[in-house]
């Protein structure tokens, strides 16, 4: 008689071992990794299982290819640790539509999401806007929406119609190994834009991109970059701040380590020229390397597109402590430093130390207008403060 009761523990003990893990494997939930089949439904009812989960979960999506439409993945969820494992291709449909954003996950705490492959398939939708066609806004392919503690590791993202990934109102994300993918002359498709975040981490990443590798808009602070490489695209940008009169600070940033080729810009500050609130403070560019960039170091608070809304006037953003240490490399232009402040809010408390950035094998020039700042160590070019 020992024996059942034996196997009835045992059968128990099973039971409770799976239910403190809910695994959920998308497939069961009706996917298809053939391409052609829509599997937003298929995805989102797995994420339904593990949202009300009251244990850890995980769902796992196997090899091949699955067409998601669009898919807002909603919290808040039962348990606070929902981890996603990809190890397909998840394609958006062909062509373009009204869609602003691809794949959200909204009001989670505790993701985690390893592997796979996201392609945003913007080509068609790049077409339309560089015809200069009336097209509609154009879709980011993931976002990370007013969520806490989220992790996102060894994850592709390919060919997004607009930004590739977008961290906004959130905090504790942390995005490692990400490479990030589209042509050199694809509008707008910044590699990660963040904005109204705070304690956001990227580590051992690669974007090459047609617009900014990593985007810092309003109300970013806390962030910090490590072992980037970044190119082609716009470089590593804060910015454009002041388009709006009440624009959130941003502060507490630092890039270092990393490796910027042949962009546009290397690490810039941009900020609207025109009356505005807003601050941008205590950042920290060290250790990077310059590969044929165009503007390798650059503050311009005269940013005025078009000359519509901005014309003689000065931004009203607050430009201080902001240090730029052991950046060396080449320019592909004559001036590699250049700071052009606002007239009524100079920069302050900038710093240069170890500059080496050299113009066809001489030193490059500076450029300077409305900054003050002090030097040590060897700087080349010779600074204009």
């Amino acid at each position: 008689m020992a024996q059942p009761k034996i196997l009835l523990f045992l059968n128990l003990f099973l039971a409770l071992s799976s239910d403190a893990m809910a695994a959920y494997n998308i497939i069961n939930f009706g996917a298809k990794p053939d391409g052609r089949t829509d599997s937003a439904k298929a995805f989102l009812r797995a994420w339904a299982a593990a949202c009300s989960s009251k244990t850890p979960a995980s769902i796992y999506v196997p090899s091949g290819k699955f067409l998601v439409s669009q898919a807002l993945f909603n919290g808040p969820c039962k348990n606070a640790a929902i981890k996603i494992t990809i190890d397909g291709t998840i394609f958006a449909p062909s062509g373009y539509s009204s869609m602003t954003d691809w794949v959200t996950f909204k009001y989670v705490q505790g993701l985690s999401i390893s592997g796979g492959v996201l392609d945003g398939r913007g080509q068609a939708f790049w077409a339309c806007k560089m015809a200069g066609k009336n097209c509609p806004q154009g879709a980011s392919t993931l976002r990370i929406g007013q969520s806490k503690n989220v992790r996102i590791s060894g994850m592709s993202l390919l060919n997004s119609e607009m930004f590739h990934m977008v961290i906004f109102g959130s905090t504790g994300v942390t995005l490692q190994g990400m490479n990030i993918i589209a042509p050199e002359n694809s509008p707008n498709t910044d590699g990660i834009h963040i904005q109204m975040s705070s304690g956001v981490t990227i580590q051992s990443s690669s974007m090459r991109t047609g617009d900014d590798c990593i985007s810092l808009g309003a109300g970013s602070t806390n962030i910090w970059m490590e072992r980037i490489s970044c190119g082609p695209g716009h470089g590593i940008s804060i910015g454009s701040l002041g388009g709006i009169t009440d624009d959130e600070g941003v502060q507490n940033i630092t890039v270092r380590n990393a490796v910027i080729t042949g962009t546009q810009n290397g690490v810039r500050i941009k900020t609207w020229g025109k009356p505005n609130n807003g601050f941008v403070r205590d950042v920290k560019f060290e250790h990077v390397t310059m590969r044929n960039v165009q503007n390798p170091i650059v503050v311009d608070q005269n940013y005025c597109p078009g000359n519509v809304n901005c014309p003689n006037q000065h931004s009203g953003i607050k430009i201080s402590q902001v240090s730029y240490t052991d950046v060396k490399g080449t320019s592909a232009t004559p001036v590699a430093v250049k700071f052009d402040c606002s007239a009524t809010n100079p920069c302050n408390g900038m710093r240069l130390q170890d500059i080496k950035l050299t113009y066809q094998n001489k030193p490059a020039m500076s450029y300077c207008k409305n900054v003050k700042g002090s030097v040590s160590g060897l700087v080349v070019p010779q600074s204009c403060f």
